[in-house]
């Protein structure tokens, strides 16, 4: 079924384990310069490039999300991949979306990193068949290679590819994971109810029993309704 009518609609995909104020940002940024009406936020479910005992359940991983975007209007939580029982691949997810944003214009975005290894990625011209791609970048990167990379890929696949101009935040999921690992702070790295989350059911600092899980889930669900 068709959703709502919308021209521009933005695509951030990522584990999202867990997401931070670096996504958020790439998020906004993306949506502020190419008039995106929405940001759809796209966890990863069955990754051909991760381990399944290396991601944390997509349970959380929604949860985590929701609580993330829930001040924004203009983001919103897609379980396409998550609730999909196969190995996600972005060219299917894309066309999975396209189905029910029909008549819309789809933009992927992606990190400057990614860009270089576009091309290896599983049916590359079919993911391009239905969006074009929005390459994050910050100013104190190797901006010469980044935009040379922008060339070669757009005479390829022209107009296709187009620079995302982000502030520079130096944050990732795995240093979140690893502070809370060693007892650190994530202060100010993710939103202050998604750290709440991960204190409440002690995600990334090891096992939790049955029973406290079940109470923690119980006392998260009466704040997020």
């Amino acid at each position: 079924m068709e959703k709502e009518t919308l021209k521009k609609v933005g695509i951030m995909g990522g584990t999202f384990d867990p997401i931070h104020f670096g996504h958020l940002m790439i998020a906004e940024n993306a949506r502020e310069q190419f008039g995106l009406e929405k940001v759809l936020f796209v966890p990863t479910g069955h990754s051909p490039h991760k381990q399944e005992q290396d991601v944390t359940s997509a349970f959380h991983r929604c949860r985590m999300v929701s609580l993330a975007i829930a001040d924004n209007p203009g983001f919103l939580l897609d379980r396409i991949e998550v609730d999909f029982k196969d190995v996600s691949y972005t060219y299917r997810t894309l066309e999975k979306i396209k189905e029910y944003y029909k008549n819309t214009e789809l933009f992927f975005v992606l990190g400057a990193d990614s860009l270089f290894d576009f091309e290896s990625w599983k049916e590359p011209e079919a993911i391009l068949e239905n969006c074009s791609v929005l390459a994050a970048y910050r100013k104190h990167q190797q901006q010469e290679k980044f935009f040379q990379q922008i060339d070669v890929l757009n005479e390829k696949y022209p107009e296709k590819f187009f620079p995302l101009n982000t502030p520079s935040l130096e944050v990732s999921s795995q240093d979140i994971r690893n502070r809370l690992h060693y007892g650190r702070t994530i202060r100010y790295l993710v939103p202050k109810e998604v750290e709440q989350y991960i204190r409440a059911y002690h995600l990334y600092e090891g096992e939790v029993s049955e029973d406290e899980a079940c109470r923690n889930r119980k006392k998260i669900e009466k704040g997020i309704g």
